[in-house]
């Protein structure tokens, strides 16, 4: 392939014609039409379901079982195996652990259950952050694995995202593999010499391990930098590959938005 002296030129036909590309370990591979949507028609849709979320009041309960039900037959839709979306969504544990204490630490009125003293207002707030936080986790699951990452960020880029953010979240994606196969490499290394960390004054060995990753790191984002540059790099990375995006597809998938805001419109005049 011939280079322009202007910019770098990105062919990725190939890599949507043949299995994953990198960053692609999310995905699940289905023919369905979830799938098939272009990758920049379901963020919007997404973005847009979620926002209609975060605004519905918090005491319609009723609406955020219904957006859950929702997403579910998105993923019914897909074909994505339930135990694998059901999985992945224990990576909300961290923010399901900070509502349940709010309920402690809220202010009056407070109510009595099981012999605790929890605060009413608290009880609300963490269902909110529960409720809306599964829902999008769910949603957001439910995207990654129906699109693959280099569509993903080409989706992003089309919808308005700067460049320079979509090529960091690129390169990021491209060589996370790169630095954890360091970091196994490193592991191995350490265990084939006896190394075991069992505690504390292991901590230092460690500490230096991170730091040699880093360094490496580092040196070769800046061989990686020279690399483009002198391959006629300037910030601009074209992609060869535009899907066609037709208003059928942008009226399937707002489908799903357009249903969650009349919720939350309902919501909030029945409340």
């Amino acid at each position: 392939m011939k280079l322009s002296p202007e910019r770098v030129v990105l062919d990725t036909n190939n890599a949507h014609e043949h299995g994953h590309g990198v960053g692609d370990h999310l995905y699940v591979h289905r023919h369905s039409l979830v799938h098939d949507l272009p990758a920049q028609v379901k963020t919007v849709a997404a973005i847009v379901f979620i926002f209609m979320v975060v605004l519905t009041p918090v005491h319609a309960v009723g609406a955020f079982a219904v957006y859950l039900g929702l997403v579910f037959v998105v993923v019914k839709i897909a074909d994505l195996p339930f135990p694998l979306v059901l999985r992945r969504m224990l990576i909300e544990i961290p923010f399901v652990l900070f509502a349940v204490l709010m309920p402690f630490f809220g202010p009056e009125p407070r109510v009595e259950f099981l012999g605790l003293s929890l605060s009413q207002e608290g009880l609300w707030s963490a269902f909110g952050i529960l409720a809306k936080g599964t829902i999008g986790v769910a949603t957001s699951i439910t995207l990654a694995a129906t699109t693959r990452a280099r569509d993903l960020l080409q989706g992003l880029e089309t919808i308005g995202v700067p460049d320079l953010l979509v090529q960091i979240a690129s390169f990021m994606l491209r060589y996370s593999a790169v630095v954890t196969d360091d970091l196994s490499r490193m592991k191995v290394a350490r265990e084939s010499r006896g190394f075991s960390a069992t505690g504390i004054k292991h901590w230092k060995v460690l500490a230096n391990s991170a730091g040699a990753l880093f360094i490496r790191s580092y040196e070769r984002g800046e061989r990686v930098h020279l690399a483009m540059l002198s391959r006629g790099y300037n910030g601009t990375i074209i992609d060869l590959y535009k899907p066609v995006v037709t208003k059928k597809d942008w009226r399937t998938a707002m489908a799903l938005p357009i249903v969650a805001a009349s919720i939350m419109v309902i919501a909030w005049i029945t409340l």
